[in-house]
């Protein structure tokens, strides 16, 4: 019964992997509520193709390049509504918000970085994917990759060293 042996597999991958797509899709977005959701979106995608995924050199790859394109159609979407609500005046731009802790700080450091330069470095180094592997999920080059994530880096060393760091045991 192969059908059986495809959902064994399949269920065997989502318990495998949906924890790391989930942080994926977090990391890209900034949004957990959305992760979390893109992420099954995801899954859904990938029991559609499951064939495929099967097939593929690296299942995980393919996987990490649905939630990335989903990640990236969700962000446009957001930035349409918001730049919507913004010029309607719903929205208020908030001014000196202090987070009060470092990964706070990166979340929002990483937020600042252009799309692309945000996935190559949340893939490279939060995830640790090799280069090549990057330039599969995000369907461009190695070069692009190095200098995306080169340039992502830096800037986002920029964007923390304007922040300002809290340390542990600092009281208010």
């Amino acid at each position: 019964m192969p059908e059986l042996g495809n959902e064994y597999a399949f269920r065997r991958f989502f318990d495998d992997h949906h924890a790391d797509l989930s942080r994926l899709a977090y990391l890209v977005t900034g949004d957990s509520q959305a992760a979390d959701d893109l992420a099954a979106d995801a899954f859904v995608e990938v029991w559609r193709h499951w064939e495929r995924v099967q097939a593929a050199d690296s299942p995980i790859a393919y996987a990490r390049g649905i939630v990335t394109n989903l990640a990236r159609q969700w962000i446009k979407k957001q930035t349409r509504e918001r730049s919507g609500l913004l010029r309607l005046g719903l929205l208020r731009r908030e001014r000196g918000e202090s987070d009060t802790s470092a990964v706070l700080d990166v979340r929002a450091a990483l937020q600042r970085l252009p799309q692309r330069r945000r996935e190559c470095v949340v893939l490279r180094y939060a995830f640790d994917v090799p280069e090549r592997e990057v330039a599969t999920i995000l369907g461009i080059s190695v070069g692009a990759v190095k200098s995306h994530t080169s340039r992502g880096a830096a800037q986002l060393s920029e964007f923390l060293r304007g922040m300002p760091l809290m340390m542990g045991g600092h009281h208010g």
